[in-house]
């Protein structure tokens, strides 16, 4: 079985790359999910958030973007104090803007599905890379995103953040054309 090279050789990895990777996210919580983790891998490796994911989900009251929003100082002080997950305080702040933003898309266009996926027409964008090499960090659509985002009060959503959320909730398919998720995603 072949696939995308950057998973090979940790069994975590592999199952995030074969089980998730590229699939088509539509549910509401786990685009804040992925968002959420997205935003604290920022300047880090995707590893070390699929590691700590479980802690994450626990801390973060399994991603629930009505009760992250909601927040306050001792909440706060838990999860800067929580050895499980990545204690950044900026990162930690975020995610409860982050949440707060997300309720407000929610608000305006019905789900946050609804307008993230607007930015594809609804469908997947089909890549055709054949090397690692060639996947990008980020695109004009990922920056067209990510400063639409910024205008809405996200934080750490930059276009590499974006582009790489993408990527993980399947609205651009880059597994290698040669990976066997290719031609199941295609």
């Amino acid at each position: 079985m072949t696939r995308c090279d950057w998973c090979i050789g940790d069994p975590i990895y592999e199952a995030y790359h074969d089980k998730e990777w590229g699939v088509p996210v539509k549910d509401d919580q786990l685009l804040f999910e992925f968002l959420t983790l997205e935003t604290f891998q920022a300047g880090l490796s995707w590893i070390t958030v699929l590691k700590k994911r479980e802690n994450f989900r626990t801390a973060f009251d399994k991603f629930d973007f009505e009760k992250v929003a909601k927040y306050g100082p001792s909440k706060i002080s838990d999860l800067e104090n929580n050895a499980g997950i990545i204690r950044n305080k900026l990162k930690i702040r975020a995610a409860i803007t982050n949440a707060q933003a997300f309720i407000k898309i929610k608000q305006e266009f019905g789900s946050f599905s609804a307008y993230i996926w607007a930015f594809v027409n609804h469908q997947p964008i089909q890549n055709t890379f054949n090397t690692l090499s060639d996947l990008p960090a980020n695109t004009p659509l990922s920056d067209t995103i990510s400063n639409d985002l910024k205008k809405r009060g996200f934080k750490f959503v930059g276009s590499t953040v974006i582009y790489a959320h993408m990527q993980a909730t399947g609205m651009v398919m880059d597994h290698l054309q040669s990976c066997f998720r290719y031609q199941e995603l295609k």
